[in-house]
């Protein structure tokens, strides 16, 4: 554990060991968040879309659940469209008689 001393401006520098331990290098983005009476500073990852990949690789697959929900709106539209021909066709049939 280190004490730090904030400068004019607010700004505190992290100790070496501490960055290292972490993986905060020069350029690193990284999130402050405040809670309750104190500050928590957590690193973020370089590619937050790599670091992220596969996270939710347990559990039902949203991918699946959005193309089964698609298929089922076709469907139904598909229907849908079938009933309108058929009420099309029968208003036409009548006109003609």
């Amino acid at each position: 554990m280190s004490i730090l001393t904030t400068s004019s401006k607010g700004q505190v520098v992290i100790p070496k060991e501490a960055r290292e331990k972490v993986g905060i290098k020069p350029g690193s983005k990284v999130l402050v968040e405040v809670i309750n009476d104190h500050i928590e500073i957590h690193p973020l990852p370089d590619n937050p879309v790599e670091h992220f990949c596969g996270i939710f690789s347990e559990g039902s697959s949203l991918t699946e659940a959005l193309l089964r929900e698609r298929k089922e709106e076709l469907k139904h539209e598909e229907e849908k469209t079938s009933r309108l021909i058929r009420t099309a066709g029968v208003s036409q049939k009548r006109k003609r008689i």
